[in-house]
């Protein structure tokens, strides 16, 4: 059980973000460094998928995570950095996009996605359940009408029942 265990943690460690952060990158100053470093884990590498640029080793996410330290020493704002990387490289750069009209189908389109696919299953769920309901129902035939309609003017129905090919 314990080498079982130990096996699974060693599986599971290289699946655990270590940040790409080189070395050669780290700025001097400890508070603008933890700036760089936070204004990083909110941005999003244009090559990877879902990978902050301050995960990923891709050569632009370097550069990316370059141009934040860039700024950062130049004066910038927190805010005036993501805005600088927003207008640079769009929208898609946030981990969390601003609710603006263009950015209306990133917040909403999946929750309307998923909606219509359930909808479009209980449809075909109904749709199945009224074939299923209707399967095996056969007109009646000539001798179980007679019968019918001996028995609805036994009771008294007084009007003989139509069948299905009589008009209304």
């Amino acid at each position: 059980m314990r080498r079982l265990a130990v096996l699974l943690l060693l599986l599971w460690l290289p699946a655990w973000p270590a940040g790409a952060v080189e070395p050669d990158e780290v700025l001097a100053d400890p508070a603008l460094e933890d700036r760089a470093r936070e204004i990083s884990k909110e941005l999003r590498c244009v090559v990877c998928q879902n990978q902050s640029i301050d995960d990923s080793n891709a050569e632009i996410a370097r550069d990316m995570r370059l141009l934040v330290r860039e700024r950062l020493v130049e004066g910038d704002t927190d805010d005036q950095v993501v805005d600088f990387m927003v207008a640079r490289y769009g929208e898609y750069v946030r981990f969390s996009p601003t609710i603006r009209f263009e950015t209306l189908p990133l917040w909403f389109g999946p929750p309307a996605l998923v909606l219509v696919v359930v909808l479009a299953i209980v449809m075909v769920y109904r749709a199945q359940q009224n074939r299923s309901a209707h399967e095996g129902v056969r007109p009646l035939s000539a001798a179980e009408r007679a019968r019918l309609d001996a028995l609805v003017e036994k009771l008294g129905g007084g009007e003989k029942p139509r069948s299905q090919g009589d008009p209304p």
